[in-house]
């Protein structure tokens, strides 16, 4: 039998490699005739170069910027065909450090990541949002780029209280006719209820407190540079705006678009024709939950398995949907590590774990005799 396994990251445990082998490890130990093609996935978040960087023929150029608080990070820039990737996680990603401050946190190291690629002959850079632990609207990579303000823009959200004017013509002019291409992995706005920092401040480090005040000094820099009416801020309410703390919103105040990354991912892996020569699709991530329809590999593996007529499961860290929002979501099943053990336990030994449950799930989909 063949199994195509395309898992994501397991956030905080596994890279989307280690995630996969792990599922191999698991699978095999009860279906060991099986054929399995491992093919580790991204959408646009931790690991997305790693990965576009195993299936692209390219060169990858390694630079250090300031990371989230002025700490040397080290980014991988992917250059392949005339386009640039860069991963945001890379410069400011919340597993980067254990530092919880993002009213401090700065995305400067990816404008810094921007303007290292432009040195390069690209026609584009594509730069894949999630993961990061800032929540600064992308101030900080505009500042990189050369934008400035009457207020610090490098020195996280709480510094752009009292923002009046900003200019980001330098930005746009050190990019020049180079297209940006945003990556995004979630699609909510940049701000109120569902946008970036009620949504995902939390998990940053955000008070209810520091979510009402970060959106408010977010708001008026909204006003700032794009204008007041409704139709002038409407860039801020746009699907993907709100992605990496507002770096979306920034890259579309510069001229960016946002696109799907598990579909560049998909098309770079020709995960596509992959499946369909299979017989079975296993996906994962960390937490299936009704987020994973919100532009994740598990939903994206789910539609393109749904596509060419292959049934596809899930083993996940923990799985939080009951049985017809898994089928809407195109999953005809879905095994969790937590049903079977405690969290601790999980996030301890995450790759025995993995392949344990793995194990189940093919003592049950695998034809192998």
């Amino acid at each position: 039998m063949r199994v195509v396994i395309a898992p994501d990251k397991f956030a905080g445990t596994l890279s989307a490699r280690e995630a996969a082998k792990a599922i191999a490890v698991g699978w095999h130990r009860a279906a060991p005739d099986d054929l399995l093609h491992l093919a580790p996935m991204s959408d646009g978040g931790p690991g997305f170069v790693e990965v576009l960087a195993a299936a692209l023929e390219g060169e990858v150029h390694l630079v250090s910027v300031p990371g989230t608080y002025g700490e040397p990070a080290t980014v991988s820039i992917l250059i392949a065909d005339g386009v640039a990737y860069i991963e945001s996680a890379q410069a400011c990603g919340l597993a980067l450090t254990d530092r919880r401050e993002p009213t401090l946190g700065t995305s400067y190291g990816v404008g810094a990541a921007m303007v290292a690629a432009v040195e390069y002959p690209i026609t584009k850079i594509i730069i894949g949002l999630g993961g990061t632990g800032t929540n600064d609207g992308g101030t900080g990579m505009l500042a990189a780029l050369g934008a400035t303000a009457n207020v610090p823009l490098h020195e996280g959200p709480l510094a752009l209280t009292g923002m009046s004017h900003i200019d980001i013509s330098a930005a746009k002019a050190k990019l020049g006719d180079v297209a940006i291409e945003i990556a995004a992995d979630v699609q909510v706005p940049l701000l109120g209820m569902f946008g970036a920092s009620k949504t995902f401040g939390p998990q940053k480090g955000l008070t209810d407190a520091e979510i009402i005040e970060i959106d408010g000094i977010l708001d008026n820099y909204v006003n700032v540079l794009c204008g007041s009416s409704p139709s002038e801020r409407a860039i801020a309410d746009s699907k993907g705006a709100g992605a990496a703390g507002g770096i979306g919103f920034a890259l579309l105040a510069l001229g960016g678009t946002v696109v799907s990354g598990i579909d560049i991912v998909a098309k770079a892996t020709q995960i596509e024709r992959r499946i369909a020569q299979s017989e079975l699709v296993v996906t994962g991530e960390g937490a299936f939950d009704f987020s994973s329809r919100t532009g994740k590999v598990v939903y994206g593996i789910a539609q393109i398995a749904e596509r060419t007529a292959r049934p596809c499961i899930v083993v996940a860290g923990s799985v939080d949907v009951g049985a017809r929002e898994m089928r809407a979501l195109g999953v005809e099943s879905a095994y969790g590590i937590t049903d079977r053990v405690d969290r601790e336990k999980a996030m301890a030994e995450p790759a025995r774990y993995l392949a344990d449950v793995a194990a189940r799930a093919a003592r049950t989909w695998s034809r192998s005799p």
